[in-house]
């Protein structure tokens, strides 16, 4: 008894997923294929935050504020990466770390902002795509819905045109609930995505102005025996790099 149990466990488990679709038809398979690359899509994005996401630590925090107040050459050792633990993935270390050495060794402010625009694009790169990929979706399921929605309606009318309008109520609403069908599973696919997309879309914002503010503090500030990089060109160092990608322009609002 127990080994016909087990057997049959798969096909209890895809059960509900062959009666979406019957009742779908070809396009309820293409959402449920949707939803597979979302949820994959979903994993890597919680996986990219955990190792590639720039953190904003207290020392971190902590140590731009110290080189802002008196830039000197302790800052940029607080600041390196860690040998263990979380901060050694911290892509933000590395770059401040740059940043404040470029500062020290008297690096031109025009090509230190060009420098610092190419890494900080590189920081929110592992995020593009998902965040794309997502967009797609949430944007894709609805009208997917829709379409096998009108092709269900087609059939149904279809089935009662051949009956010469012999069909009953009963079979007319039955077609038309399956139909239906696939707009519910639409909408029950976007919903989610799409709030997971302006989710993303918040914390890249949030990322880059962090990111922007952090560097402005590094850049602008005066040297002894140097000169200053005003704020509003320091600014630019972030900015720069979204006026040659219209994608992060749109995150960046």
């Amino acid at each position: 008894m127990s080994e016909t149990s087990f057997t049959g466990a798969p096909e209890n488990l895809l059960a509900p997923v062959h009666q979406l679709i019957e009742m779908g038809g070809p396009v309820m398979l293409v959402l449920i294929a949707l939803a597979v690359v979302g949820l994959i899509t979903f994993f890597y994005l919680v996986l990219a935050d955990i190792l590639f996401a720039p953190r904003f630590s207290a020392d971190v925090r902590k140590a731009v504020a110290g080189w802002h107040e008196a830039p000197d050459k302790r800052w940029p050792g607080r600041v390196e990466p860690n040998k263990s633990g979380l901060g050694r993935g911290n892509p933000l270390r590395p770059l401040l770390a740059f940043a404040m050495n470029a500062r020290l060794s008297g690096k031109e402010p025009s090509a230190l902002r060009e420098e610092l625009a190419r890494r900080s694009h590189k920081l929110l790169q592992p995020f593009e795509a998902p965040l794309k990929i997502i967009e797609v979706i949430a944007a894709l399921a609805p009208l997917l819905g829709l379409l096998g929605t009108v092709m269900g309606m087609m059939e149904a009318f279809n089935a009662m045109a051949a009956t010469e309008g012999r069909a009953n109520a009963s079979q007319l609403s039955g077609g038309i609930y399956e139909a239906l069908t696939t707009t519910a599973a639409g909408l029950v696919l976007a919903i989610p995505f799409a709030a997971l997309a302006a989710w993303v879309e918040f914390r890249l914002r949030r990322i880059n102005s962090r990111l922007n503010d952090a560097l402005v503090q590094i850049v602008s500030v005066e040297l002894p025996g140097q000169g200053t990089a005003s704020a509003p060109e320091a600014r630019e160092t972030t900015a720069e790099q979204y006026a040659s990608h219209p994608r992060m322009a749109h995150v960046a609002g």
